[in-house]
């Protein structure tokens, strides 16, 4: 591993734990050259996941895009950073746990809502709307009736 500071690659592990989300190691490394500590994490590689688009286009999955639209529904909400970490954790959790290779928009899409569903309403209403592609008020009006309802 090569030190961040100093770009040397004589470093080692002075600590290793489970990070708090116990899915990753925690590392604390000491660089010889420099002397300098810095913290690493170490993840289960798993399969690659290729996410199936609309157009049926083919990606790679990326886990940013998730983040990104989850922060977009919340801005301005009363959810914490690590409330949306904890959500996207739980989401990937649940998509790989899938164990498929490919894996639609759609099925990733859903996967959202419900769990925003179940930690803010607006932040679900505001995801929906893009998801979904409300095309009036009429159906926003819907999905906000289903939500009263329940």
């Amino acid at each position: 591993m090569k030190c961040p500071y100093c770009s040397s690659e004589n470093t080692r592990v002075i600590d290793s734990r489970p990070a708090d989300d116990n899915c990753s190691i925690r590392r604390r490394r000491l660089c010889d050259d420099c002397g300098k500590r810095f913290t690493t994490y170490e993840k289960v590689e798993t399969i690659p996941l290729i996410v199936i688009k609309k157009d049926n286009n083919r990606e790679q999955y990326d886990r940013s895009k998730i983040e990104a639209g989850i922060l977009r529904a919340c801005h301005k909400r009363p959810v914490s950073a690590a409330q949306i970490n904890q959500l996207v954790d739980e989401i990937e959790t649940e998509i790989f746990d899938r164990e498929e290779k490919e894996v639609p928009s759609s099925v990733i899409g859903e996967i959202v809502m419900d769990k925003l569903r179940g930690l803010e309403a607006v932040a679900y209403v505001r995801f929906a709307s893009v998801y979904r592609e409300f095309k009036d008020i009429n159906t926003f009006m819907n999905e906000l009736k289903k939500i009263l309802d329940k």
